[in-house]
């Protein structure tokens, strides 16, 4: 079977790059721009635009060329580019896709394979150049030349004809963009994907004006669609973006663009970020961290009271951490199943700081994400996986688990479990490189159990269960590292994917779900809370389950 999707970014197997990836991962969208003041989670007080907002990150770079970003939105990026569609979240719902330069989420044709978008009237980039569908199309079509390599890639299987295509700068184009005039352009795919309303809020889908790209540096000096231009940027030190007097509001229901200015102060100390931000003075008052507040750091800002008020934490975990089984070395769907019943999740949740840190997990789809169905089937029992070894012959078990002090806490914690339960585990610690490389590279001989942590590029069911269990995804850099193939599913799984109907989509996806579970080729192991801490004068400041990270785009400052 051909792979479905090829996406760029999957899998955070080391568990800990979570936080250094705060500015690619982070944020999801607002629900209105229709108030010119707003009260805040992390501040109290009332908020109108204007003033300076500081975002402390330990990235060193930020690359602000959409064709080569892999971050969601609504993040950094999508504070200076736009695209046809993008994410609204209000504090306590799921995220939505909603327009962005397109007047809705698309149309699509009666076999499912076109999709066509008219964008809005008053678009224009910085330098007052009407935005227009060939600027959408070369953007895109620029994310195919090598050069611009490392962004997200699902449009890339999905187009039609896009076979050795490797961008536009020799003057080849693809057929299945079509801009039959300035304001409308139509997709054609090569399969029926239900979710492409989601795609094309990727980043890859802003505009770029042909005459203005200079590839070598348009990573530091964009043309921007959106509320912020690049004013300066120094590797490794800051950027700081001011506003775009060219944006409109009028045409933007999601960014409320509040701040004059953000300031992005790069390669910070996590742990002194942390500080700086508990004490909230100074600009650090007008400031967030973009890093999550590590677990040995939550006990410490939860005991303050006053910074506790400024710590932004879901209800429920957000990504999830799980512990893959290498089917085609434990065959025994019972041996499986017995390890899932072992596992001790309340340890694995304690080892990733407690309740403040992760919640237990039950489901592959993690929290937030539409269409998910709570389910439990393999409550920790051990006098059932007693009676299930009972006279089987299992082997020492490896686990390949990253070296990061989070994620070996976690392997620990199984170990300690599966051990209890009369099984023979050894920990094999690895560089995060090495790990990603013998699970999704290898022929699978070298572990039997491996740790993994997964947060999907965008809030579908599909994005959780398609990379993870499909068999196209075994090897090759695909991240099925349970190396679980049933064709049964398999084929379900296309016809989920095929599905344009999110109601209907959703209830395929939640049985797929259990479907899988049912034969235990991975054990869900806790959702990790991300926790986030802003300044006293920080507003609007929260983080839902998905994607787990501050929603830049209508953060404020209060006087």
């Amino acid at each position: 079977m051909a792979r479905t999707l090829n996406p760029s970014r999957r899998s955070l197997l080391a568990g800990a790059g979570l936080s250094a990836l705060a500015l690619t991962l982070a944020a999801c969208g607002a629900s209105s721009t229709g108030s010119s003041s707003t009260s805040g989670s992390a501040g109290s007080a009332e908020v109108s635009p204007g003033g300076r907002l500081g975002i402390l990150t330990s990235g060193t770079d930020i690359n602000w060329d959409p064709a080569k970003s892999q971050s969601m939105p609504v993040t950094s990026l999508v504070l200076v580019h736009r695209r046809l569609t993008t994410w609204s979240l209000s504090e306590g719902s799921e995220v939505e896709v909603v327009a962005d330069l397109a007047t809705d989420t698309g149309t699509v044709s009666e076999d499912g394979l076109s999709w066509t978008y008219t964008l809005k009237d008053g678009l224009f980039f910085e330098d007052g150049t009407a935005i227009t569908s060939a600027h959408v199309k070369y953007g895109l079509e620029r994310s195919f030349a090598p050069a611009l390599a490392g962004g997200l890639g699902y449009h890339k299987t999905l187009l039609a004809g896009t076979e050795g295509y490797e961008g536009p700068f020799d003057g080849a184009h693809l057929d299945s963009i079509e801009t039959p005039d300035d304001k409308t352009i139509v997709f054609h795919l090569r399969q029926t994907y239900g979710d492409w309303p989601w795609i094309v809020a990727q980043p890859a889908f802003s505009p770029v004006p042909e005459d203005k790209d200079d590839v070598a540096t348009y990573a530091r000096t964009p043309i921007a669609s959106g509320p912020y231009r690049v004013e300066q940027y120094s590797t490794g030190v800051s950027a700081t973006l001011v506003r775009n007097e060219h944006w409109s509001a009028d045409t933007d229901d999601v960014r409320l663009a509040l701040p004059d200015t953000i300031v992005f102060e790069l390669g910070q100390d996590e742990s002194t970020s942390i500080q700086r931000i508990i004490a909230s003075a100074g600009d650090d008052a007008h400031a967030f961290c973009a890093d999550r507040v590590a677990a040995a750091q939550l006990a410490q800002v939860s005991g303050n009271a006053e910074a506790a008020e400024r710590l932004a934490t879901p209800a429920e975990g957000g990504p999830l951490q799980y512990l893959a089984i290498n089917t085609e070395r434990v065959t025994d769907v019972e041996v499986r199943q017995a390890i899932s019943r072992a596992v001790d999740k309340t340890a694995v949740v304690s080892a990733l700081g407690g309740q403040l840190g992760a919640s237990a997990a039950t489901t592959y789809i993690a929290p937030g994400i539409p269409g998910r169905v709570e389910y439990d089937l393999y409550p920790t029992d051990v006098e059932a996986v007693a009676a299930t070894l009972a006279g089987k012959e299992v082997g020492e078990l490896i686990l390949l688990a990253a070296n990061d002090t989070a994620t070996q806490a976690v392997a620990q914690a199984v170990q300690q479990a599966l051990t209890e339960a009369g099984l023979r585990v050894t920990i094999d610690p690895q560089e995060s490189e090495v790990v990603s490389e013998r699970a999704t590279q290898g022929d699978g001989s070298t572990y039997d159990l491996a740790i993994g942590s997964w947060n999907a590029d965008f809030p579908s069911a599909s994005a959780y269960i398609q990379p993870l269990f499909a068999s196209s995804e075994i090897g090759g850099g695909g991240y099925n590292i349970s190396r679980y193939s049933d064709p049964e599913v398999d084929a379900a799984i296309e016809e989920a994917i095929a599905t344009l109907d999110p109601a209907e989509a959703g209830a395929k996806w939640a049985a797929i779900d259990q479907r899988v579970a049912a034969q235990a080729p991975v054990v869900p192991l806790a959702n990790r809370r991300n926790s986030f801490l802003a300044g006293s004068g920080v507003t609007d400041f929260f983080v839902e389950s998905y994607p787990a990270y501050p929603n830049y785009l209508v953060v404020g400052v209060s006087a």
